[in-house]
């Protein structure tokens, strides 16, 4: 491998669920965290029930991990002091409908008024992960190349399986309500970032969309970081799950920027991408996934490990490897937040047992402060 894909940063912006810790439900109340908290590291959202956060682009993993847990210790703080808690799950199980709040920000309210009752229904959060890129059309080649691999990235994330107060099937719902935006999905092959560029032209001068910000790709080149930004996964409750899925994108990224020196072409097919990409928002890990690989499916832990080995060259030159495969072990063995929520739910037949559980897993830590001052990676949304 060569040394520059030795560097490559990783940097993860985070959504969570704001709740009321009485009643459990989402609470509009982003605006009472948001005027305490730094601008340069937590950001409104569509909804007013949602913040973001935004770490810095790191190079060792254990370093990503301490900064993900500085972020949220802080936001938790703050809304320990206003009597909220702060939830990372996909979607979060209880809703009152009448109570959600779109931000008051001009974009958000145009959209609002543009996509209606799919703006409104946009309770979900999820795991952005950047992994830096610096030339525009590599970029862009890499994120359509990378797109077999992202269901199972997916299932690691799995963490919405209820939805206004019922049980979908699902081990990611909100991966099904997100694709319903027009721009949603595996992203199409493009020969440049210029291609790619008229694209979005294209689709601004149709009106479907206002700004770049609204291409919801499942990966996508980032439109204000010299990235490839990672957009399919749930958000996590445990950061266990975010290092994980961030070192694994970073090994895929690495193996396709050497893939694309080399002049290797990829034969992606985005139907089987999007027929993976349900199964693995059906069953999550506690299924069986379509192999990337060979296009069968397969048990969940079978294709998560194939998937590693295959990536051990590039694990390892990062230094990544202990840690990715231990993570990963750890991960398959508890089972997907699907599983742990589903159990939580099987215990007393309680939903608010579900939230208490997602509430103590995003408030749990096990890495320490981080040192350094990088700038932090943001994009649209």
């Amino acid at each position: 491998m060569k040394e520059e894909e030795k560097s490559i940063r990783v940097g993860v912006e985070e959504e969570f669920h704001i709740v009321d810790v009485g009643t459990r439900r989402l609470a509009a109340r982003a605006d009472l965290l948001l005027e305490a908290l730094p601008e340069a590291s937590f950001a409104q959202e569509l909804q007013r029930s949602t913040v973001e956060s935004n770490s810095r682009p790191w190079t060792r993993l254990e370093e990503l991990a301490r900064d993900l847990c500085e972020l949220r210790g802080r936001l938790i703080r703050q809304a320990d002091e206003v009597g909220l808690g702060i939830s990372a799950a996909g979607s979060s199980p209880l809703v009152e409908m009448a109570e959600v709040k779109v931000s008051p920000e001009p974009r958000y309210e145009q959209m609002l008024n543009d996509y209606q009752q799919l703006t409104r229904e946009q309770l979900i959060c999820g795991t952005h992960v950047h992994a830096e890129v610096p030339d525009p059309d590599v970029a862009v080649a890499v994120a359509h190349r990378l797109t077999p691999w992202l269901p199972p990235l997916l299932a690691l994330s799995a963490s919405s399986p209820y939805w206004d107060g019922e049980d979908t099937g699902y081990a990611s719902f909100r991966s099904l309500v997100w694709q319903r935006w027009p721009t949603a999905g595996p992203i199409a092959k493009y020969e440049s970032a210029a291609e790619y560029e008229e694209m979005i032209k294209e689709l601004i001068r149709s009106g479907v969309i206002t700004d770049p910000g609204m291409l919801y790709f499942d990966i996508r080149p980032s439109q204000h970081v010299p990235t490839v930004e990672l957009r399919i996964c749930d958000s996590c409750p445990r950061v266990q799950e975010i290092v994980l899925i961030a070192g694994v994108f970073r090994a895929l990224v690495a193996r396709e920027l050497e893939a694309v020196r080399q002049g290797v072409e990829r034969d992606v097919h985005l139907e089987a991408v999007r027929a993976a990409t349900w199964q693995a928002a059906r069953s999550g890990l506690e299924g069986e996934l379509i192999d990337p690989v060979g296009g069968l499916p397969r048990p969940a832990p079978v294709v998560v490990r194939r998937m590693l080995e295959g990536l051990r060259p590039q694990l390892e030159e990062a230094g990544d490897w202990e840690l990715v495969s231990e993570l990963a072990e750890e991960v398959l063995a508890t089972g997907s937040s699907a599983q742990r929520q589903r159990r939580a739910f099987a215990r007393r037949g309680r939903l608010a047992d579900v939230v208490d559980l997602l509430l103590h897993e995003t408030r749990a830590c096990e890495w320490d402060r981080p040192a350094g001052d990088p700038p932090a990676y943001r994009s649209a949304s």
